[in-house]
């Protein structure tokens, strides 16, 4: 991890006492841990900042878990939309209206926002929702219901 990135940690880790930051682990993710949510912060890489930032935003959505692929995918983008509140709100405080830099500190650990980045990763959950949702019998799409189960609209109807 840079300097940079563990800066940033601190900075959020100062922040955000509800959530804590652990390093070390092999991926990013956020689980509730005795009603904490803790963020495990996975191992260097280009986007770090940008990956704690969505894991936090899970956090902060107060994300357990998920019933449906469709509800995995909502949580995913409402992570990465908090994600992109919480860095605005810091660009906020080390940028003045003008552009001026008011917080010199804050505003060199600050990553930057990557639209296509934040595509790019929930384009694999879209992906994956595609692929899983696929009959293997006729190809149609299938869909899912609260239960989990997958039902095809083909399949099913010429089995009644």
């Amino acid at each position: 991890m840079s300097d940079t990135d563990a800066e940033f940690v601190e900075r959020l880790t100062q922040d955000f006492k509800e959530v804590k930051f652990k390093q070390g682990a092999r991926r990013f993710s956020c689980q509730l841990r005795g009603g904490v949510f803790v963020i495990f912060l996975g191992p260097p890489c280009p986007k770090y900042g940008l990956l704690t930032l969505h894991e936090l935003g899970h956090g902060l959505c107060k994300h357990k878990d998920y019933t449906t692929d469709v509800s995995r995918i909502k949580i995913e983008s409402q992570a990465w939309e908090r994600a992109k509140t919480v860095l605005l709100e810091y660009r906020a405080r080390a940028f003045d209206e003008d552009g001026k830099v008011c917080d010199a500190e804050l505003a060199r650990i600050l990553p930057e926002w990557d639209e296509e980045f934040v595509q790019e990763k929930l384009d694999t959950y879209r992906d994956w929702l595609h692929a899983k949702s696929r009959c293997k019998k006729c190809g149609l799409t299938r869909y899912q219901t609260e239960d989990g189960e997958y039902h095809c609209p083909r399949c099913e109807a010429f089995c009644l």
